[in-house]
């Protein structure tokens, strides 16, 4: 194995350079003010957590996981979500708190990529966990919640796709008869190979009716029409039930304003293994993966001894900030160039302009070897140069 060269980083690690990380503070900021006007408490959990407890449950590849043993030689790995950490949390230091709750995180989370893959291994998520509430309102809050925070901080092109993980299943089972026949074609929904459905179903043994239920599947896109087209492919009690329930939801997304941006798409199914009903993904013009996602997961808290009805969603804040573009929402700087005679009025200069609120930067001249390069990071530069007191230069 080769020795990394002195300025290589780990496959999927990338540095966060000034202008972004301020962007990203910025917008994080936005995001959880609107998260916590709506009730959300924010919570933090360890980086490192187990892999017999959150790492199972997390529903990440296990190939994807970062693991390292700790001093007694148990496996850790490093948190691949928040939702299971979090499920961890509510089912220990929480147990004793009432359901439901409502609770936010923002954090860095890690899942192992291949070097050709060209995808981060490190990323941060900001989202919410609606814990303890299995209603059609607990949907709506969180997926409305989603459309706001999308729309504060400024995306304003953007549709978010809603699906039902429970109505596909039930579609494929009344047709194939059994998870095992499914699993091949809910792999190709995942990852939105439709080609390769669609294939796959035409080389299954099924009448041409049934072969056409499946390919119809791939058309159920678009508005609330869609849901009547959906009925049609399966007289299934539960699959319908399903249907009731986003004609529910989207009634009350109308009562929140926040219809306008919802389409409906029976295709959407996710890689977390864990969720159970509703799925959702939002898009930003231009951006060819998810600014944000989540789903409802009524399973998962039973792995941790207390069972709960649960629903929340992640904005991925590096997609998010492509999404909002190149616009130059930098803060203003001034800085002050002085020489050491005149080091004292500089720094009378720098403490009034701070207190108004400025950001300043104070720099010795003879700390700088390109004053014209230099000059080009700041808005205005003061000069404060040699014995005499008086007005800038």
């Amino acid at each position: 194995m080769s020795k990394p060269f002195v300025f290589e980083k780990p496959a999927g690690m990338r540095d966060t350079l000034p202008a972004f990380y301020q962007k990203n503070e910025d917008i994080k900021n936005t995001i959880k003010k609107e998260m916590e006007s709506w009730g959300y408490q924010f919570i933090q959990t360890p980086t490192l957590e187990y892999h017999e407890t959150v790492g199972e449950a997390s529903a990440i590849l296990d190939q994807q996981l970062f693991k390292l043993l700790d001093m007694e030689g148990k496996t850790l790995v490093l948190r691949p979500d928040m939702t299971a950490p979090i499920a961890r949390v509510v089912s220990s230091s929480m147990k004793n708190v009432a359901y439901p709750l409502r609770l936010a995180y923002s954090s860095p989370v890690f899942r192992a990529q291949q070097r050709e893959g060209g995808r981060p291994a490190e990323f941060e998520q900001v989202g919410i966990e609606l814990i303890g509430e299995g209603t059609s309102s607990a949907e709506a809050e969180a997926l409305a919640l989603m459309t706001e925070v999308i729309k504060k901080s400024g995306i304003q092109a953007f549709t978010v796709a809603v699906g039902h993980i429970g109505f596909v299943q039930e579609l494929l089972a009344d047709i194939l008869g059994n998870d095992n026949r499914a699993a091949e074609l809910l792999r190709y929904l995942n990852e939105k190979n439709y080609v390769g459905y669609t294939s796959h179903v035409k080389e299954l043994p099924l009448s041409s009716i049934d072969s056409q239920r499946l390919l119809k599947l791939l058309d159920l896109r678009g508005g609330i029409e869609v849901l009547g087209e959906a009925s049609a492919l399966t007289p299934n009690i539960k699959g319908q039930q399903a249907l009731e329930e986003l004609k529910t939801l989207y009634k009350l997304l109308q009562d929140y304003d926040a219809a306008q941006n919802i389409v409906f798409d029976f295709t959407l199914f996710s890689h977390m293994s864990y969720y159970t009903g509703i799925v959702f993904e939002g898009y930003a013009a231009g951006i060819g993966a998810p600014i944000a996602s989540g789903g409802r997961y009524d399973d998962l808290l039973s792995r941790f001894d207390r069972k709960a009805p649960a629903i929340g969603f992640a904005i991925r804040m590096d997609y998010f900030i492509e999404a909002l573009g190149s616009k130059n929402d930098s803060i203003k700087k001034d800085c002050i160039l002085f020489t050491p005679e005149r080091r004292k009025e500089a720094l009378l200069l720098a403490k009034s302009k701070r207190s108004e609120g400025g950001n300043v930067v104070m720099q010795d001249l003879s700390g700088v070897r390109n004053v014209d390069e230099f000059s080009k990071r700041f808005d205005e530069i003061h000069y404060l140069i040699g014995s005499q007191q008086g007005e800038d230069l």
